[in-house]
């Protein structure tokens, strides 16, 4: 009987053992009280300094992406100094109201067509700006985009 008792009593200090060292995250911190380290009460958590919603995604600027187009349309039509700016111009504009276009309250169907006069009223712009060589090779490069978007489409 007397083992017994024994075997109970080191089976008891063994589990109790466990229970109070679960108490103190078997010492990596954590725990009540921090007995050994981390973060504790009286230290700022690290998780609290990580933003809670990701950031949305910076809009890219109007002239930047007016830059793009130009350039390639510069290598595409061999514009000249001033007919680059007059382009970059014409698609700032025309991208700003794009813009406003994309916040306004009214249906895709609206929208979509809204777009189409937008868009065809930058070509004209464009197409004023352009000789007789570069308006040809602009007219391919717009029916070559087209096509493209109709294909997509399918």
């Amino acid at each position: 009987m007397r083992t017994f008792k024994t075997a109970l009593f080191i089976a008891f200090l063994i589990l109790s053992a466990n229970t109070v060292s679960a108490q103190y995250n078997n010492g990596y911190g954590g725990g009540y009280g921090n007995g050994y380290g981390g973060s504790g009460y009286g230290r700022s958590n690290q998780m609290n300094q990580i933003p809670s919603t990701p950031s949305a995604p910076k809009p890219v600027p109007v002239e930047e992406t007016a830059g793009k187009i130009v350039a390639y349309y510069k290598k595409e039509l061999n514009l000249d100094a001033l007919q680059e700016v007059v382009v970059k111009n014409i698609y700032i504009k025309s991208l700003k109201k794009e813009e406003i276009l994309m916040k306004k309250e009214i249906s895709d169907e609206e929208k979509k067509e809204e777009f189409k006069v937008l868009s065809e009223m930058t070509e004209m712009e464009i197409k004023q700006v352009l000789n007789k060589e570069q308006k040809e090779k602009f007219k391919n490069l717009i029916d070559e985009r087209n096509s493209k978007m109709e294909a997509r489409k399918r």
